[in-house]
């Protein structure tokens, strides 16, 4: 093979994967974008769960106050708050909290951890670090407890 032919292969292989890696990034903004807004509906759907829960007269049986998504937010916000100051990693939490720790499933925790640091809940000093902020009574109100 001669030098031209061999820089021919590399070019095709290079734009090969260039092309590859366009798609990869076309897909994970399809992809994000459709994860803000199922989430932002998340957020109204509970929203409006809270003011019929709160219109819902006393004698009728209250329905259950939260949806298994925000659980798992509200455990990952327990943990913090049990382990003040702690710095924890997406597996570790993961085997704390005693949820699977399959790629997919941490992979999602690591979601919900940026949206949580997003929010000013958590912060993110380091890669795939995460310790608890200090946070209003009134800023927790939307995982149903304190984050103090």
């Amino acid at each position: 093979m001669n030098v031209c032919e061999l820089l021919r292969l590399l070019q095709t292989e290079h734009d090969e994967t260039a092309a590859r890696a366009d798609h990869l990034r076309e897909q994970i903004e399809r992809l994000t974008t459709a994860l803000a807004e199922t989430e932002a509906r998340l957020a109204e759907l509970t929203a409006t769960r809270k003011v019929i829960d709160g219109l819902t007269p006393p004698d009728h049986e209250p329905a259950p106050a939260q949806t298994t998504t925000a659980t798992v937010y509200q455990r990952i916000v327990t943990a913090f708050n049990e382990h003040p100051g702690k710095v924890f990693r997406v597996h570790d939490l993961h085997e704390h909290l005693g949820l699977p720790t399959d790629e997919p499933s941490i992979n999602v925790t690591r979601s919900r951890l940026g949206r949580l640091a997003r929010q000013g809940f958590l912060e993110q000093p380091g890669r795939g670090r995460y310790p608890e902020t200090d946070l209003t009574p009134s800023e927790s109100h939307q995982f149903g407890g304190s984050i103090n």
